[in-house]
């Protein structure tokens, strides 16, 4: 398993809106791989790979290799870019920073992180903390308040005109965070959603060296801006106009002390997740059984998953134009949207599997 290139995908900063390091690593990776990429006007990658004959002629009927064919079924793939993330909003005359969210945090995980300050000239490492007092003088009551995300400001430990050289109101922050590899887990920060940057490539790449052919047009689409509203899967699913969209991206897996298992959505180690409902789309009924069956018969565990609230771009491919068919294949993950988010690779394996199944399936 290609964990280095997943180390970089999530090691590498990119908020909503600011997604041009994370494209330029993909940019860089899949070389060769597709037949056409193109960047769109809100920053999204949309990569094309048109219908291939296999190894033993089958598949593609005609036997074409790398052309466009007119007619075929359009696969698309949405797996966004961006991570949650803040901008820096206000400096202050004693040089801390003030920060203005991207994506939704939970306070409560936001205590003394370590950060790093993307700039136009430079990234620079910092702390977050809430304002207020520390532990050793704070009162209980003190102690029990949740702070707001407006709350909280970034310390550089430089003089306040230094800070004012360096940074800017619309620089972006991430978390300062390295990927690393506990037993059958990896634990980063911005698995939600490097994961599904990274099945879009791993798993064309394992249809490729498959050398099983596909007829149809695969369009991975590596998207802008999914966590403050789908944004670049609504734009890149108008341009593309897709028969079937899958929306790659991570779901929660609560199999944790302290939830019900009712509420657990997932449970990690039990195979990708078939991903029927969330807050923003229904799965198409027919797309679930298709990609059951699939599977069943290759062999590749998995498990039906439905998340009470938020939603994922499969939803935007869903909608686009005269609308498409829709399912998520998602993967598992605990401790989302903090620095500890936890994927089981066993479910990222059969997350790569199918897609890369149905793909040649198409």
């Amino acid at each position: 398993m290609n964990i280095d290139l997943l180390r970089r995908l999530c090691e590498t900063p990119g908020v909503p809106g600011r997604e041009h390091r994370v494209r330029a690593l993909i940019e860089k990776e899949i070389k060769g791989l597709f037949d056409e990429v193109e960047t769109d006007a809100l920053g999204s990658l949309i990569c094309r790979r048109f219908p291939r004959a296999g190894a033993k002629g089958k598949n593609s009927g005609g036997g074409s290799t790398g052309k466009r064919v007119e007619g075929a079924t359009k696969v698309m793939l949405l797996c966004h870019t961006d991570e949650i993330g803040f901008f820096v909003y206000s400096i202050d005359d004693k040089g801390f920073l003030w920060i203005n969210p991207a994506g939704g945090f939970d306070p409560r995980n936001l205590f003394s992180r370590r950060v790093l300050v993307c700039t136009d000239n430079g990234d620079y490492k910092g702390v977050m903390n809430p304002g207020g007092r520390p532990v050793h003088i704070s009162s209980a009551e003190d102690r029990k308040k949740v702070p707001e995300v407006k709350e909280f400001f970034v310390d550089l430990g430089l003089e306040p005109a230094e800070v004012r050289k360096k940074v800017q109101v619309g620089d972006f922050i991430v978390m300062d965070e390295p990927l690393v590899e506990i037993g059958h887990k990896v634990v980063s920060k911005a698995l939600d959603n490097r994961v599904a940057c990274w099945l879009g490539i791993e798993a064309v790449r394992q249809l490729d060296k498959s050398g099983a052919g596909h007829d149809c047009e695969v369009v991975v689409a590596f998207t802008s801006q999914e966590e403050v509203g789908l944004r670049g899967a609504k734009a890149a699913s108008y341009a593309v106009r897709p028969d079937v969209g899958l929306g790659i991206d991570v779901t929660l897996s609560c199999d944790t002390p302290g939830v019900p298992d009712a509420e657990r959505v997932t449970v990690q180690g039990d195979g990708f997740a078939l991903h029927i409902k969330d807050g923003s789309f229904i799965a198409d009924a027919d797309l679930v059984r298709e990609v059951e069956a699939l599977a069943k018969k290759k062999k590749i565990k998995y498990q039906r998953s439905i998340l009470a609230a938020g939603g994922q771009d499969g939803a935007a491919a869903q909608q686009a134009a005269a609308g498409a068919k829709a399912i998520g294949i998602t993967v598992g993950t605990r401790y989302i949207h903090t620095v500890t988010e936890m994927a089981d690779t066993r479910d990222l394996q059969a997350a790569c599997d199918i897609l890369a199944a149905y793909m040649a399936s198409k």
